[in-house]
């Protein structure tokens, strides 16, 4: 069974929002290679959310 949806009542919770992958990366503070590697797998723009799921970061040790 199947039900129509109508796209005025889906609330928007902002994972939507499309970005460029190098703003992404300098907000982020990620490496260039990590930043080429995302411009090869998604492309010089994103959903915020692909780009939260497909970014590493080293972690920073004290």
């Amino acid at each position: 069974m199947s039900e129509h949806f109508d796209v005025e009542q889906i609330p928007d919770v902002g994972l939507r929002k499309v970005w460029s992958v190098s703003e992404f990366a300098k907000r982020y503070r990620l490496k260039r290679e990590e930043e080429d590697r995302l411009v090869k797998l998604l492309g010089a723009f994103a959903t915020e959310q692909e780009l939260l799921m497909n970014a590493s970061r080293a972690p920073r040790f004290r």
